[in-house]
């Protein structure tokens, strides 16, 4: 199959994105706000929307979209779990993998691409790495030293990623 490599390889470069999110949020930020969250979210994603906009060789449209799939995602999770308290992280990393399997599909000129096909890859995009984040969503549990495993966190973020970037980006040869 076509884009496994691609899909592993961006699931390694957003894990460790995500890992230095991991630490700058536990050394820098003493206490969480909204608005870091936003910009975690949007500066995550414009990482996922620059990657795939680099594969199709539309960068600056991939990481504008991502930026904007982070920033509603992170918003749509504060305006949700105030109904659903912390389950709303997992609908939400649902939703934006839905959004990215819409901009992989439609947006970045996916040539035979349908909106169901986007659709569909998006949606098994959501499934397969929302399984995967909610297995390894106890990497911000205190760690019985007190101090965070990084190597830990890098391994975990590549498990939830790799499902997601499988779905956009294998293909049949």
């Amino acid at each position: 199959m076509a884009g496994i490599r691609q899909a592993i390889v961006g699931a390694l470069l957003i894990a460790a994105l995500n890992t230095l999110g991991d630490f700058v949020w536990a050394r820098f930020i003493p206490a969480h706000r909204p608005l870091f969250g936003l910009l975690h979210g949007a500066i995550l994603c414009l990482g996922i929307g620059l990657y795939l906009g680099v594969l199709r060789r539309l960068p600056a449209r991939g990481a504008l979209a991502g930026a904007l799939i982070g920033f509603g995602a992170a918003g749509g999770y504060y305006l949700l779990a105030q109904l659903m308290g912390y389950p709303a992280m997992f609908v939400l990393w649902m939703a934006l993998w839905a959004a990215f399997g819409l901009l992989n599909g439609r947006g970045l000129g996916e040539p035979r691409a349908s909106v169901g096909a986007a659709l569909g890859r998006g949606g098994l995009a959501a499934v397969g790495s929302g399984a995967a984040f909610y297995a390894v969503s106890g990497i911000w549990q205190r760690s019985p030293t007190g101090v965070a495993d990084y190597a830990y966190h890098f391994v975990c973020w590549t498990l939830a990623f790799l499902p997601g970037f499988l779905a956009l980006l294998a293909r049949k040869r």
